[in-house]
């Protein structure tokens, strides 16, 4: 298991395929939520969104902007922790799919903080939120694009990104193994869950991005359940 876990996996998650999807894919997004919660996995961006709002001076109003969302629910921990500080936190969240922006707008349903849209990394704008974030987003993508991607989402932000992977390692790609196994029947939850630790990072992997990127402040940190907090602040 060592051996195979010593390279980033290459083979696509379901959840990739755009064209399938539908009642099956929603109840994926759903029993995420789950894991999501079992693996501690709002604590990364959390930490990576404060850090660049102390960088900004602590305002009292700012945005941010998930992109690949998912449910979005990682980021209750970070409205919680705006309101908790008095701050006007408001928030985008951003998939591909439709399923995805189904399960978004009914998670936060009647919380006018929240917006849900359907759009593509690569259609954001220019400096479209203070904070771009990602969480278990970047694994998505092969060696070849994470460059790219990661340039958009700093593009795409005023201050810059943040980014919540996890941490390929044989210890959380067994626990997850197991604990998809238990709680779900669900296709894409027993595939896509230990493929994504496999798909996930390690320290050479954020040094090999920082080195090019050329984006010296790129700075990562791996917090518990094995996961990255990675902070990329926006030059100027």
């Amino acid at each position: 298991m060592f051996s195979l876990l010593r390279d980033r996996a290459e083979p696509p998650e379901l959840m990739d395929d755009l064209s399938a999807g539908g009642a099956e894919l929603r109840e994926a997004l759903q029993h995420l939520r789950r894991l999501n919660r079992i693996y501690r996995a709002a604590v990364p961006t959390l930490y990576g969104v404060q850090r660049l709002w102390h960088r900004a001076n602590r305002p009292r109003r700012f945005s941010v902007l998930d992109i690949g969302c998912g449910s979005g629910d990682v980021n209750r921990r970070l409205l919680r922790w705006a309101e908790a500080n008095g701050i006007e936190l408001s928030l985008t969240l951003v998939d591909v799919t439709e399923e995805a922006c189904e399960e978004a707008r009914a998670y936060y349903r009647g919380d006018s903080r929240v917006r849900v849209r359907r759009g593509d990394l690569y259609e954001l704008p220019e400096e479209c939120a203070e904070v771009v974030t990602g969480t278990q987003f970047l694994h998505h993508f092969a060696d070849k694009r994470l460059e790219g991607a990661v340039r958009h989402m700093v593009r795409a932000s005023r201050w810059g990104t943040v980014i919540n992977d996890i941490h390929r390692h044989a210890v959380p790609w067994a626990a997850v193994w197991i604990t998809t196994r238990l709680m779900s029947r669900n296709r894409y939850i027993r595939h896509d869950g230990p493929l994504s630790v496999a798909k996930g990072f390690r320290s050479d992997d954020w040094e090999a991005l920082r080195d090019g990127l050329g984006e010296g402040e790129l700075e990562y940190r791996w917090m518990p359940l094995f996961r990255y907090a990675v902070i990329i602040p926006k030059r100027g």
